[in-house]
């Protein structure tokens, strides 16, 4: 067993959130001993479920919906499945989009390290994609792919904003 100030310097996180966790009810089986938390290795384990749903962008709401559904036992495995397998492909197309970023990033970048070796971007507007390195030009295809969302969305109503 771990004490709420192991599980902080184990994990990195601050007493406070672990303590807040709990209060959300995010731990539905821990002890206590002498009114203090008492971490076991599912506690442990709840954590790291609780950080992963947190990273993918799970509100607390949602993640003590998901807890509840473990105290509840096997009737939520569909339950619990549907709520991840949602979350996976929420993640997986975030990460498409950060990969399309990152590829403008590279090749924006390299374009510049060229700007800079010219002195002017002159070579550089003139070039078409098939005559660039074929690392950059799998960037720039990438960066520059259609999206399924609009990259420019100006205001709510989708008119340019002023």
């Amino acid at each position: 067993m771990y004490t709420i100030g192991q599980v902080s310097e184990l994990t990195g996180l601050p007493v406070s959130t672990l303590r807040y966790y709990d209060k959300q009810g995010l731990f539905p089986h821990i002890q206590r001993s002498g009114g203090k938390r008492q971490f076991g290795e599912e506690e442990l384990e709840t954590l790291r479920v609780i950080e992963c749903l947190k990273r993918s962008g799970l509100e607390i709401k949602d993640i003590r919906r998901f807890m509840d559904w473990t105290v509840q036992g096997s009737e939520t495995y569909p339950l619990r499945r549907a709520m991840l397998e949602e979350q996976r492909a929420t993640v997986e197309a975030e990460m498409k989009r950060m990969g399309r970023a990152l590829d403008m990033l590279k090749y924006k970048c390299r374009y510049y390290d060229q700007a800079i070796q010219d002195g002017n971007e002159e070579r550089l507007k003139a070039m078409a994609p098939a005559d660039m390195p074929e690392d950059i030009r799998r960037a720039y295809e990438s960066a520059h792919a259609q999206e399924q969302e609009p990259v420019f969305t100006g205001s709510k109503t989708g008119a340019p904003e002023e």
